[in-house]
């Protein structure tokens, strides 16, 4: 039995006073491959985490639920346990944890380190091959134990992927509450999975399309106060805003370059078409990137900064192009039946999301980067506004019923086959999803 003091250590710090203690992993004998259309959940055991109270129990529900909405994991009912672990520092005994299936067991411990910080140790261990994958160690703020349990589970998706997590992220959205002739809409932001919200705005201006940026928390959003569209940097750890400028001709708010330096919109001109634009944010000077007869609209960069995706109706109908960062070679990638909208560069930098309205149905999508592969994901009477998870696995958008009420968030991955409900407080539209915190 290897015990965890006989492995290579190494310390490495992370944002918000974290400190992790990570023991270097063994092979994975259990692998799961997510580019296969259907994947078939692994079956793992998420032990309560030891502790003087129930925040060991807490941590390890975030930890399941994390792993049960990616769809790659399905954890089992802590009822089926044979084994009670009372020392997550000893291997378990795996032929009990054979028994009900379990591919993989993660046990762990919290406490109360002296100055108050919390400690948080876990193991993730292979079950057949009867041997510890990963174990870490982290300390953080006690209020920042949500987050402890994210990295967890972003650590165990990355162990069996081979691909980074999505799970300590963030959301920005448009809160809707009141009646749907005199709706307030709020700025606010939650953890990934709908805890911690936070409203950002008090609701006194109409509030649109917030936009992350890559390299730092801050975000972009096109507010209409006094009446006209005024597009707004503000900073979420400060709580610092700044004013960009009023663009009486916006349609679309400004999405950050992947440097964070600038942002790329779309300006309606007095004749009616609407072109593309960048603005320096140091500078504040602007240089166009497109200049038609037609609308072009909803530029977003790929993840290297060197292209970037559009719609325009130069063709007769919204289409999406793809053109260079400096505007040149403009090159029409879908043609299929409807229209679309809201193209957005996956961060992998291999996929486009997509809204396509055809007939009366408003489609959620995907296409690979020259418009080939288009695949629908979702379909429903009106949704639209995607946005890809930091590692572009999964896509989360906002839908409205033929019902009445309103606008609701929600997720699925690639494969189409997990469409999952967010939670949220109140009615929820224009999601924007975080990098991975720091």
């Amino acid at each position: 039995m290897q015990r965890f003091v006989k492995a290579t250590l190494a310390i490495v710090s992370l944002a918000l006073g974290f400190f992790v203690l990570m023991v270097a992993p063994g092979q994975a004998l259990v692998r799961i491959e997510i580019t296969k259309g259907v994947v078939e959940p692994v079956p793992i055991a998420i032990t309560d985490f030891l502790s003087g109270g129930q925040r060991g129990a807490e941590i390890s529900s975030v930890i399941a639920a994390d792993l049960r909405r990616s769809g790659l994991f399905a954890p089992i009912d802590r009822a089926a346990f044979i084994e009670k672990i009372s020392n997550p520092d000893v291997a378990p005994r795996f032929e009990d944890w054979k028994v009900i299936n379990a591919q993989a067991i993660v046990t762990g411990r919290v406490t109360e380190e002296p100055g108050g910080r919390l400690k948080a140790e876990f193991r993730l261990w292979d079950t057949f091959a009867g041997q510890q994958l990963v174990g870490e160690q982290f300390f953080a703020k006690p209020a920042d134990w949500r987050r402890v349990a994210h990295i967890i589970a972003d650590t165990i998706y990355q162990q069996f992927t081979g691909e980074k997590g999505y799970f300590d992220s963030r959301i920005v959205f448009v809160d809707e509450s009141g009646p749907k002739e005199n709706r307030v809409k709020r700025l606010a932001i939650m953890d990934q999975d709908g805890a911690n919200y936070k409203p950002l705005t008090d609701g006194r201006a109409i509030v649109m399309t917030p936009r992350f940026s890559p390299e730092r928390q801050e975000i972009t959003y096109m507010s209409y106060e006094g009446g006209q569209p005024q597009v707004y940097l503000l900073q979420l750890e400060t709580g610092q805003r700044e004013l960009v400028g009023n663009f009486p001709g916006m349609t679309f708010a400004p999405r950050f370059s992947p440097t964070g330096d600038k942002v790329i919109m779309s300006l309606l001109r007095q004749d009616g078409n609407s072109n593309i634009f960048t603005m320096d944010l140091r500078t504040r000077t602007t240089a166009r990137l497109t200049d038609t007869n037609a609308i072009d609209t909803s530029p977003s960069y790929s993840p290297d900064g060197n292209r970037v995706v559009f719609t325009s109706d130069r063709g007769g109908r919204a289409q999406i192009y793809v053109m260079n960062a400096d505007g040149s070679n403009p090159q029409r990638i879908s043609f299929g039946e409807g229209t679309y909208s809201t193209p957005v560069w996956s961060p992998r930098g291999d996929l486009i999301a997509f809204t396509k309205q055809s007939g009366n149905q408003f489609q959620i999508g995907v296409m690979r980067t020259d418009g080939s592969g288009e695949r629908i994901l979702s379909s429903g009477f009106l949704q639209e506004g995607p946005t890809w998870s930091p590692n572009g696995r999964v896509i989360m958008f906002f839908r409205q019923d033929a019902g009445g009420g309103g606008p609701k968030l929600y997720s699925i991955d690639l494969t189409g086959r997990n469409e999952q409900q967010i939670p949220t407080p109140n009615f929820a539209s224009d999601p924007a999803w975080s990098p991975l915190l720091k």
